[in-house]
């Protein structure tokens, strides 16, 4: 089964990423990382928002107030407050590896902040890590192996699993112990098939189906719990980035995209890369984003 889905925001991000729905403010949020620009989209309106951030920001969480976010900035978490566009630092991150900066994150179901690093030199070697920041906003990390580029971080619908990947092997993970820490407990969930493509941002639905965007593939994959792949979405660019399904009845996908690493050849030919895509799914019902369970002091 497939599907192809449209552009809903021609954003030209250069590397468009994180996209999050709020069912609160009915808004889509995003971020173009090299930017360092915090995107949202009213969905009913069209109305279109957009911050500065002090640097890249390459991921961020929802919070119990609509106007603060947890930022995932390049080197470090921080505070946001929409309102004032004040920016609160909390803690930094790998600081003695300043090859390294912040990549995927998402809330697991118990309201914790979860995210991954990555090596941004081309050697792309296996120097990240996987942490947790806790609701008392003490700083974790997880017990997980190291990892060139953190990604497709969700969690299964009852919360005892996490699954992840690293972008530079063909697999997606699945951590079934994650709450007891047991980090033998770690499986294969999904091998990719040959060809170009990469698993890059995911999310799981309320059948505890993943939702995979697949870098270099112009292409979002639905698998089921067994790992088979149900469903193809297609976008006429190569690099979507990250998914989340919201919208009034949470039936919309939305999808991210960039333009990195394209050469003008291939920018010519992929006009709205950077964009924001969205395709509706019948018969499918997104979750709710589990917001961070704590708030500045």
């Amino acid at each position: 089964m497939g599907t192809q889905a449209q552009l809903l925001v021609d954003a030209q991000n250069f590397l468009g990423e994180g996209v999050r729905w709020c069912e609160r403010s009915g808004r889509v949020f995003w971020t173009n990382i090299e930017g360092c620009q915090l995107h949202a989209l009213v969905l009913a309106t069209g109305e279109r928002q957009s911050w500065a951030m002090p640097e890249r920001l390459a991921c961020f969480a929802l919070t119990d107030s609509d106007e603060v976010l947890l930022l995932g900035l390049a080197s470090g978490l921080a505070w946001f407050d929409a309102r004032s566009g004040a920016v609160t630092r909390l803690h930094t991150v790998e600081g003695d590896l300043p090859m390294t900066r912040l990549n995927d994150g998402r809330c697991d179901r118990q309201g914790r902040f979860v995210f991954g690093t990555l090596d941004e030199r081309p050697c792309r070697d296996a120097i990240g890590s996987f942490y947790r920041l806790n609701l008392d906003l003490t700083l974790e990390r997880l017990p997980l192996p190291q990892i060139a580029i953190s990604n497709s971080i969700c969690f299964s619908v009852d919360g005892t699993a996490m699954y992840f990947c690293d972008s530079m092997k063909r697999a997606i993970y699945r951590w079934d112990d994650y709450l007891g820490g047991d980090a033998s407990r770690v499986r294969v969930f999904a091998v990719l098939d040959p060809g170009p493509g990469a698993a890059d941002g995911a999310t799981i639905d309320a059948d505890d189906y993943l939702w995979s965007a697949q870098w270099g593939a112009g292409r979002v994959l639905r698998f089921a719990p067994d790992g088979s792949v149900e469903r193809k979405i297609c976008l006429p660019v190569s690099q979507p980035s990250c998914v989340s399904l919201g919208g009034p009845h949470y039936d919309e996908l939305f999808v991210t995209t960039a333009q990195e690493n394209l050469t003008p050849a291939q920018l010519a030919s992929e006009p709205l890369a950077g964009g924001l895509f969205h395709a509706r799914q019948v018969g499918v019902r997104g979750l709710p984003e589990v917001r961070f369970g704590a708030l500045p002091a």
